[in-house]
């Protein structure tokens, strides 16, 4: 019997209210969930505003341990009747520490365990070494119920290095949940294609998909996000994507099956020269 996964990756506006941020998702699972997805991705710190734009202390007491926070407490029950992964991103507090992290629910609704953040920006409008200590977990993959996943978080996806330790590891899908749009310090500057590009090649390099979900609007900040959520293929073509002002669901079905013999038959596994750039 083929292996296959569906799927989603959600785009949205947020404001700055936490649990109408968080039904407002859980309404978006849900109707990824009536379009087939197995496993659904919001986008990164879905709670809140993205608050990372300037630095104020006031935004630590938005912070939780990861197996309390209130966006893994609300939706762990709707992964488990609705049998689908989510990986939620949130911002964790771990005793005196703070990470920009995801925390992966399975099928069932239980934790599979924490990733954090393993690159931290630190630029006009995304202050996050403010509030972020670098990520301790190393690159994690988790076997779901229905598949084998790799999450980076946002600026993880311009490593290349990040996709390639989580393909090593195993996945099968790459998941990066985004807050990302205009830079304020250059207004002429647009990162959307080259945002969109980085994470294509991963898919190329890898042979594997790539779901990419980014927030949408512009919030109290003024910082406006340009959305341009995306799912790619093995190939690095958007199957799926979102302009920058869309709202809803991404849903796409794969091979993996495929995809495993598309992998191996392209060798770049096979052919790495790891000697020479350890």
């Amino acid at each position: 019997m083929t292996r296959t996964i569906t799927v989603a990756a959600i785009q949205a506006a947020y404001g700055d209210d936490m649990q109408t941020n968080i039904a407002k998702t859980e309404s978006l699972i849900r109707d990824a969930a009536k379009r087939g997805a197995q496993a659904i991705l919001p986008s990164e710190l879905f709670q809140g505003r993205y608050f990372c734009t300037t630095q104020e202390e006031k935004w630590f007491a938005s912070a939780f341990p990861a197996v309390s926070h209130p966006g893994v407490v609300a939706l762990a029950p709707v992964a488990r009747e609705l049998g689908v992964v989510i990986p939620v991103s949130i911002f964790e507090r771990d005793g005196p520490a703070y990470y920009n992290s995801v925390v992966i629910l399975d099928a069932d609704g239980k934790q599979l365990g924490v990733y954090r953040k393993s690159h931290i920006p630190d630029g006009p409008g995304y202050q996050e070494k403010y509030y972020f200590r670098p990520g301790d977990t190393g690159f994690k993959v988790w076997d779901t119920a229905h598949g084998r996943i790799g999450v980076g978080i946002c600026w993880d996806q311009w490593f290349p290095e990040a996709a390639r330790a989580m393909a090593l590891m195993g996945a099968e899908v790459l998941f990066y949940p985004t807050a990302i749009g205009s830079e304020p310090h250059d207004a002429t500057l647009d990162t959307r294609d080259p945002w969109r590009r980085a994470m294509q090649g991963h898919a190329v390099s890898n042979v594997i998909p790539v779901v990419a979900s980014n927030r949408i609007g512009t919030e109290a900040s003024g910082q406006k996000f340009y959305g341009s959520s995306f799912i790619a293929d093995h190939r690095g073509d958007l199957v799926q994507s979102f302009e920058r002002e869309d709202e809803g669901v991404l849903v796409h079905t794969f091979d993996l099956d495929f995809l495993d013999r598309h992998r191996a038959a392209w060798g770049f596994f096979r052919d790495r020269r790891v000697e020479f750039y350890r």
